[in-house]
């Protein structure tokens, strides 16, 4: 910083005394005499300023601009521009954006999206489909015919979410089957409801009965989904490999019509290949992905008898967004924006560890027998954590009580998966629970009831274990997000993963 004491003679002869300056000068000393400064010697719109010494004067260059005429181009993150069609670039502070990894942003104009501004948004001329799309032109406009399991408007998301067979976010009576086989003179069923992918014990999975001669099983997903893949698995009975070789898929939207799998331009249904054995793990992807709430398998060659154990693999469908940034008031009429967030389903970073330990705070922690190696810590609410103690427990069961998510940064938050636990062998699991989202922390929305308008009180768990998964809709965008208990099971006991994604 310069000293205030000197006094500058300016190149439009204006008697300035500094006190400070955006730029550091090492200056011996500044004379108000001089004639160098009469004619700018600056470029850039520098500012030209008399001195002692030589060179007798000094220029102040506008930022971006250095030399000693400023006639050079300063080095940073925005110089040269690197945003394209007239983006603008903006400098990202020290304290770095945590939504933010480079060193700067670009501000689009009307027309042109994307990191560099290089998509433009009404013509396939910037080739702005991503993985494998093809783009298509659309009255001024484009979109994106995207390969299975990629959705999006640029084809930028996967949508690969396992749906909830293996962990149980599929209850057992949105499973049903043509048949069951019972086995050891009836006293062993093979239920629909044991088709779970890698389910254990002796009875472990779905066996059609021997005299079903078309046999299936379907999975009632309780809304419409985008369905990109099915994950299958036989078993073994009495020490014999059963397992379905090969099947059809059937799908439908209200559970009475249904439509056989056919890929484009295909003249026949299409025929998946199957298992080889009774524990190997086989993939099928959908392309083009199923839309459909019932999905139905049917199998067409099996071995021993059509045994099956599976896991569907999708995502939500398109659902509106509302929060205070998103609607409009309008003569008195609220709209709501509706975003395309296909594929938006994606685990936020509980179980992963992406969301850290200081992220998650609750109102209390419960100690059991009050002892502090056994402290059921808000940080432990992962789902799916194991150990002694391996879930957030309140410490009273008390509707004040609540667990809070800090995501850093807002994002669309589309569902959540909740899970017990057990406590020395005691079960504990909220059965219910409400949901608040505030964008600073201070101030809370709760979701409503999109009929009723109240505060929706979300089902929970029904056991320690099992996954339970409900979606927002209209989905969230918020920073924080609380989990509000309502009933409970023995003590408040709480693992989760919020769902959605950053866009």
């Amino acid at each position: 910083m310069l000293p205030a004491s000197p006094q500058l003679r300016l190149v439009t002869g204006t008697v300035c005394a500094l006190t400070a300056l955006s730029v550091s000068l090492s200056l011996p000393f500044f004379s108000p005499a001089g004639e160098f400064c009469k004619v700018n010697l600056c470029h850039s719109g520098g500012t030209c300023v008399t001195r002692e010494g030589k060179p007798p004067f000094v220029c102040i260059c506008p930022e971006g601009f250095g030399g000693e005429t400023c006639d050079t181009t300063e080095a940073g993150p925005c110089n040269p521009n690197p945003c394209k069609n007239k983006g603008t670039c903006e400098a990202v502070s020290h304290s770095r954006r945590g939504d933010v990894f480079s060193e700067y942003t670009c501000k689009c104009p009307k027309g042109f999206e994307g990191t560099h501004c290089q998509i433009s948004l009404h013509d396939c001329d910037g080739h702005p489909c991503d993985n494998g799309g093809v783009c298509q032109k659309v009255d001024g406009d484009y979109s994106c015919l995207c390969p299975s399991p990629y959705v999006g408007r640029r084809c930028q998301r996967r949508c690969v979410s396992l749906l909830g067979m293996e962990k149980g976010g599929i209850a057992e009576s949105q499973i049903s089957a043509s048949s069951v086989y019972y086995g050891m003179l009836g006293l062993q069923r093979w239920g629909p409801e044991l088709a779970r992918l890698n389910n254990k014990g002796i009875v472990n999975a779905w066996t059609a009965a021997t005299y079903d001669k078309s046999p299936w099983i379907e999975v009632n997903l309780q809304r419409k989904m985008r369905l990109t893949g099915i994950v299958t698995q036989g078993a073994s009975r009495m020490g014999t490999a059963e397992y379905v070789k090969a099947f059809k898929v059937a799908s439908s939207l209200d559970g009475r019509t249904y439509a056989m799998y056919r890929r484009a331009g295909q003249g026949q249904d299409e025929l998946f290949v199957g298992n080889v054995d009774n524990d190997g793990i086989k993939t099928n992807l959908f392309d083009p992905p199923v839309v459909a709430q019932y999905l139905r398998v049917l199998p067409v060659i099996c071995r021993i008898a059509c045994t099956l154990r599976m896991e569907l693999v999708g995502c939500e469908l398109n659902v509106c967004s509302c929060s205070s940034a998103m609607s409009v008031a309008l003569s008195a009429v609220r709209f709501t924006v509706c975003l395309n967030t296909a594929g938006c389903s994606e685990p936020l970073g509980m179980k992963s560890r992406l969301i850290s330990d200081r992220q998650i705070t609750a109102s209390s922690a419960f100690r059991t027998w009050g002892i502090e190696a056994f402290t059921w810590h808000p940080h432990y609410a992962r789902l799916d954590k194991q150990g002694k103690t391996n879930a957030w427990t309140a410490a009273s069961n008390d509707r004040s009580e609540w667990l809070q998510v800090d995501l850093e940064t807002p994002k669309h938050i589309t569902g959540i998966i909740t899970q017990g636990a057990k406590d020395f062998g005691v079960v504990q699991f909220v059965s219910a629970f409400k949901v608040a989202y505030s964008d600073d922390g201070r101030s809370w929305t709760a979701v409503k009831d999109e009929k009723t308008k109240a505060d929706k009180v979300f089902r929970g768990n029904s056991e320690n274990n099992a996954h339970k998964k409900n979606v927002f809709e209209p989905s969230i965008w918020a920073r924080f997000v609380r989990v509000i208990p309502w009933t409970w099971h023995e003590r408040i006991t709480l693992r989760i993963e919020l769902l959605g994604c950053d866009e």
